[in-house]
C-alpha cells in the first residue's frame, strides 16, 4: 500500500518559501506564515492562514499552536529564533541561499519534500530562460556601474543573487554583495545608477532624502536622475519573484531598451535638482 509521507501542514517563516510553495501548486498546505508573505504572495489572503513571526523573531508557542509537520525558514536568522523553531519539535527545513544556483536548489528541495519534483524543473527552466533572454538583449550594450542596497542604516549592498541579476541586466555591480559599505565609499565609486530595495520597506524608500543626507547630490547617478527604488520583495525574495526584480533592474539600467514595469520608481527630478 502506498503511503503519502509529504507534509500536510506547513508553517512558512519566510516569503521566499511561501512563493515557492505557491509556484509548485502546494500553497494549500500552508497553515501559518508571516505578514510579509502576503505582500509577495497575495493568494495567501484567500486562505485561512494564521500569521506568525518570521525567521528573525520566531516564536515556539506560535509554531506549536499551528500544529505543523514542517517548518520552513530562511536567512536572516537570529540564534534565539532558531532555538525557538527547534523547541517546537516540528521538522525544520532551514534555507540559506546566496546565489541563483542556491535558489534553484532550494526550489528543487522544497518541491522534492512536497512530492512535486516534476514541477520544479519547468519552474527553474523558466527562470533560466527569462534571465538569459535579458542577458542576450543587453550583451552588446554599454554597462553602467550600478550600486544596489538592501538596507540603509547601516548601508548594506544587495545580496549576491542581485549582483548576478545586475550583470544579466547589463550592468556592473558596485561594492561587495551582501557586505556593509560606507556612504563615502559608494560616493568615491561614483556609480551611474543607484537602486534601493530595503528589506521590509516595499517601495517606500525615501530616495530624495537619502541622496541629500549622504552627501550624494554630486554623484553621477544623482546628477542624471538615475536613482531608483525597486520593491523590496522583487529583489530580496530568493524565489521566482526575482524575475520581476530582473525586469525592474533592466528598465533602470537600460531604460532605452526596456519598458518601466510595476515596482520601479525613479527619484523626482524636480526635488533632486533643487
Amino acid at each position: 500500500m502506498h503511503r503519502d509521507h509529504t507534509p500536510k501542514r506547513i508553517v512558512s517563516l519566510q516569503p521566499s518559501a511561501t512563493v515557492i510553495l505557491e509556484a509548485i501548486g502546494k500553497l494549500d498546505h500552508v497553515v501559518a506564515c508571516t505578514k510579509y508573505c502576503a505582500d509577495v504572495c497575495p493568494e495567501i489572503n484567500d486562505r485561512e492562514v494564521t500569521i506568525v513571526a518570521d525567521s528573525w523573531t520566531a516564536s515556539t508557542s506560535q509554531i506549536v499552536a499551528a500544529s505543523p509537520d514542517l517548518v520552513i525558514a530562511a536567512v536572516p536568522y537570529q540564534e534565539k529564533a532558531v532555538t525557538e523553531i527547534l523547541k517546537s519539535g516540528a521538522r525544520f527545513l532551514g534555507l540559506a541561499p546566496k546565489t541563483l544556483a542556491d535558489i534553484y536548489t532550494d526550489i528543487a528541495t522544497i518541491a522534492g519534500i512536497m512530492g512535486a519534483s516534476d514541477r520544479a524543473e519547468p519552474l527553474i527552466e523558466a527562470m533560466h530562460r527569462e534571465i538569459e533572454a535579458v542577458r542576450q538583449h543587453t550583451r552588446s550594450s554599454q554597462r553602467p556601474r550600478v550600486f544596489c542596497e538592501e538596507w540603509g542604516k547601516p548601508l548594506i549592498c544587495s545580496q549576491p543573487w542581485v549582483a548576478e541579476l545586475v550583470a544579466a541586466a547589463g550592468g556592473d555591480f558596485v561594492g561587495s554583495a551582501g557586505k556593509q559599505i560606507s556612504a563615502e565609499a559608494v560616493l568615491s565609486e561614483n556609480p551611474d545608477v543607484v537602486v534601493a530595495a530595503w528589506c521590509g520597506a516595499g517601495d517606500r524608500v525615501p530616495l530624495e532624502k537619502i541622496i541629500r543626507d549622504r552627501g550624494w547630490t554630486q554623484m553621477r547617478a544623482a546628477r542624471e536622475n538615475r536613482v531608483y527604488c525597486i520593491r523590496d520583495e522583487f529583489l530580496n525574495t530568493p524565489a521566482p519573484t526575482l524575475i520581476q526584480g530582473l525586469r525592474a533592474l533592466a528598465a533602470a539600467i537600460h531604460p532605452e531598451d526596456f519598458p518601466q514595469p510595476p515596482g520601479l520608481r525613479c527619484i523626482s527630478e524636480r526635488l533632486i535638482s533643487q
